[in-house]
Parts: structure tokens; sequence; C-alpha cells
């Protein structure tokens, strides 16, 4: 059943983005310098929602939505970005907070209807004062594409690109989410449907989701989050993945002149997270990186 449904969505992809006219990483599909509103726009709503995706919109600058996507017991993707229910934001619909299982509860453990069930907004957050606070449920990505995609289109001439990551981890597959094909088949079925194919890019830290998706999908464009321990070169890192991604994700601390330089040798965008102050954003497009990641887009 596994590999037919695999079957089936390669030939759905494949038509998908043939009619599309899409080829392989195709730069002129991406924008020229990319803008992206870390899970929406954290610093000022509540993350990974559908507000805070259309607080992004609303800045002229912000060209991509950035998001984060797990997988619940019935198989569904939500933007969600820790695998865990975060007591920090986190609190039930009557404002209590959480208790039982419920407190650090596994995203993986609960339905999407269980999910729906609990607030991520209303509650103070201490890390981002200054997100305004509003009940907020998590959505399921089908949900947030849609309601960004039509919210743009009476925003805006364009549409928006998506950066979508996968939350998985290596060694807690089949614990905190599924094996990353599972996860990269379910994600990408919502990606196709709502055919913004060729607007999205993959990005993880898990270097085997990505690899699935640039064998079994080599359309769709991938990029490789890299942590602040890093200490491997570019050629390292392409060597580690086995393949060269579209885009190359660091942390901001972490770029410096010969690392863009190597990238762009071959043929990799640099784009850095999370850069929270003008000085840091101006700093980095000093020294060419191809786009910034920021809880507050505001700030572009």
């Amino acid at each position: 059943m596994q590999k037919k449904f695999i079957i089936l969505l390669s030939v759905a992809m494949a038509t998908i983005l043939t009619n599309c006219q899409v080829q392989k990483h195709p730069t002129s599909e991406f924008p020229t310098f990319s803008y992206e509103g870390h899970r929406g726009a954290r610093g000022l709503y509540p993350e990974n929602s559908i507000g805070a995706m259309k607080t992004a919109i609303d800045f002229p600058k912000v060209t991509t939505l950035e998001m984060d996507c797990h997988i619940t017991k019935d198989k569904k993707v939500v933007v969600y970005h820790d695998h865990y229910l975060n007591p920090k934001f986190v609190q039930y619909a009557n404002g209590k907070e959480l208790k039982g299982q419920d407190d650090k509860g596994l995203i993986y453990d609960y339905t999407w209807p269980e999910l729906e069930t609990f607030d991520i907004g209303s509650k103070y957050y201490a890390d981002f004062p200054d997100q305004k606070k509003i009940k907020t449920q998590i959505s399921l990505l089908s949900t947030a594409i849609d309601e960004a995609e039509a919210y743009a289109k009476l925003k805006r001439k364009t549409p928006m690109y998506y950066n979508i990551e996968t939350k998985s981890k290596e060694d807690k597959y089949h614990v905190y989410h599924p094996a990353p094909q599972e996860f990269s088949d379910l994600i990408l079925q919502v990606v196709i449907e709502k055919g913004i194919a060729p607007r999205t890019v993959i990005q993880s830290f898990d270097k085997r989701t990505i690899q699935y998706i640039n064998k079994t999908y080599p359309q769709i464009k991938t990029s490789y989050l890299i942590d602040a321990k890093n200490t491997k070169t570019i050629e390292e890192l392409v060597e580690e993945l086995g393949f060269t991604p579209f885009i190359i994700s660091p942390n901001y601390q972490l770029v410096n002149v010969e690392f863009v330089k190597q990238a762009h040798s071959r043929g990799i965008k640099v784009i850095p997270w999370t850069v929270n102050t003008k000085k840091d954003i101006q700093n980095l497009v000093n020294l060419d990186v191809d786009g910034i990641i920021s809880d507050y887009p505001n700030l572009f």
C-alpha cells in the first residue's frame, strides 16, 4: 500500500510540475532575495498560526512564509514547531494550564481533532513580549496554505513562496514523528494538491528527509539547515548530503565571507536564520547572502 501511494504521488508530482514547465532547481522560480517571516511572524503574532502568516504577508518586502510541520496520530500535517505541546505558550481553550499527559504531550500522540482543542495564542509568551495575544488554534498545513493563498491574492500582485520544515530528528523516528519517507510524502501530498510545489522549498536539519525528497521528487527545491555547532565546510556538507541542495540555511552566526563564497561557487544559495536585529540583517546583506529569516518581518 505504501509503495503504491508513493508511486501515485510521484506520478502526480511529475504531471503537475511538467504542466507548470518547472525544471530542477529553477532560479527563475525563486525570489532574487528571499525575505522570510520565521514561523510566519513569531515576534509579532502567535507562531506558525494563520494569523502569523497573514501578518507576514502584510509586510510588502516579505516574499516567503517559513513554517514548521509535524504529523499527528491520524496522519494529518499540522503547522507547529515543537514535538510537544509547549506549556510556555500552549494552554487549554478555557485558559487553564496544561496538566497530566497534556503537559509537554507529544504532537504525534494526538489526533487532529484533539489538537484543535488547545489555544496557542492567548497565553503571555515571555520570549516574545510584543506578540499579539489572541485565541489561536493549531492549523492544518492545507488550511494554512489555503488562507495564505487567498489573503495574498487580496493584498499582493504576486503569490507567496513557502519554506516548509520537516521537524524530523534522526533518533526519534516512530516516536516524535514518522520515518523520513512517510513524513516527506505526507507533506508533499499537501503541497502538490494545493498547487504550490513550484514555489516551495522543503528544509530540514535531518538530512534523510531531504535526501529522500531529492531522490523521489527531484523537482522540489530543498534546503539543508545547519545549527550553530557546525564546523564543516560547504564541501563537507554537500558530501555528507550526497547531492547539492538549492539552499544551505545556517545559524546566522556561522556566516562569513568565506562561507558565502564557498556556497556560491557551488551554485548554492545561503539563507541564514534567525536574524532579529536591523544591524545583523544589514551585516548579512553586506556579506551577499540570498535571503534572511526573521521573527520580525517588520525589520525588513
